[in-house]
């Protein structure tokens, strides 16, 4: 996953070459999506009986690339979500800012009882 969001974008630029202060999140979180987010923040964002953003651990960088240090899984869906067709990495439980997003190698449709799980080393972010 390597494309950020235009917000990422501007407040990394703003904080590396214009000295205007950037505050880290203190979590960043997996939201799936039926549409690409796309740089600017509006594609379509899951919903349905009991689904929620996940917290995501990452391990530290290698070589620009940071993968996540633990598995990563949503509650049992207690309706169709629908068939989620990207990610993306979030600053915030809820609303919050998109930072990074990504299409899935392979749409998942979400239906009554599945469970989406992203295993240890699956998501990963780069910067090159």
């Amino acid at each position: 996953m390597a494309e950020m969001s235009n917000y990422l974008e501007n407040a990394l630029i703003n904080a590396t070459l214009r000295n205007t202060s950037y505050t880290t999140p203190s979590s960043s979180y997996l939201a799936l999506y039926t549409s690409d987010p796309t740089d600017a923040d509006t594609g379509t964002e899951v919903s349905g009986t009991s689904y929620a953003r996940q917290a995501i651990t990452f391990g530290a960088p290698s070589n620009g690339v940071s993968t996540n240090s633990a598995a990563i899984e949503f509650p049992q869906a207690g309706g169709s979500w629908g068939t989620v067709t990207h990610v993306g990495i979030r600053d915030a439980s809820t609303s919050g800012n998109l930072l990074f997003h990504t299409a899935l190698d392979a749409s998942k449709t979400i239906a009554t009882g599945d469970v989406f799980r992203v295993a240890i080393g699956s998501l990963s972010v780069t910067l090159a």
